[in-house]
């Protein structure tokens, strides 16, 4: 199912249609402030098989990351932090950025592994933020890679929709994604490092 969201002003129905989907093990593809993205509610063991799937990825071996609504979830996830990556976080997000941070024991049940890192990104986008936040949970996300070598990410949300239509339940046309992902940034150890450039400035 393709369903339109205005980009700007979203429609509150049309957002608990995606919410309600999530909900109940769905696997939505949304846009956000760099690429669009893959994922399901990180609440969903069934969801998260699915896209582990669909990536052709194990899941115990899968590098997603957690969309949130804000700062205020992290705790759930992440062990603390000092307040050096506190005062980054704070003057950069919502925005093009993903922090891998420590993770706490509520992660590795969800991928069942050992994983003791987290990717966390906090889009500015008002389409995925109001899904996050009627959600109640986390988002989890992977990008949507295209074939062609020269493109590496599916920007048209139609084409997007043609190409999976048969294995996630919605995709969001929320107008063309962008083709740069966000900018990696691991504050992981001592010192926080850049890991990846991408539209998030340095």
């Amino acid at each position: 199912m393709l369903i339109k969201i205005h980009p700007a002003t979203p429609s509150q129905r049309q957002i608990q249609k995606v919410v309600v989907c999530l909900a109940n093990d769905g696997v939505v593809i949304f846009p956000t402030d760099t690429i669009y993205a893959l994922g399901c509610s990180i609440k969903s063991p069934k969801a998260i098989d699915k896209v582990a799937r669909i990536k052709g990825v194990k899941i115990e071996k899968a590098n997603f990351s957690f969309l949130f609504y804000d700062l205020s979830q992290l705790s759930e996830y992440t062990l603390p932090f000092n307040n050096e990556v506190y005062k980054l976080m704070r003057r950069t997000l919502p925005g093009p950025y993903t922090f891998i941070l420590k993770a706490n024991n509520n992660v590795p049940k969800i991928f069942h592994n050992k994983k003791k890192t987290l990717g966390i990104r906090i889009p500015e986008n008002n389409i995925v933020s109001e899904v996050i936040k009627e959600l109640g949970n986390p988002v989890l996300s992977t990008s949507v890679h295209d074939q062609d070598e020269i493109l590496e990410y599916l920007t048209d949300p139609e084409l997007i929709h043609e190409r999976y239509k048969d294995l996630v339940d919605i995709v969001i046309d929320g107008g063309y994604g962008d083709n740069e992902p966000s900018t990696v940034i691991d504050c992981t150890g001592p010192e926080i490092l850049l890991v990846r450039e991408g539209k998030g400035e340095i």
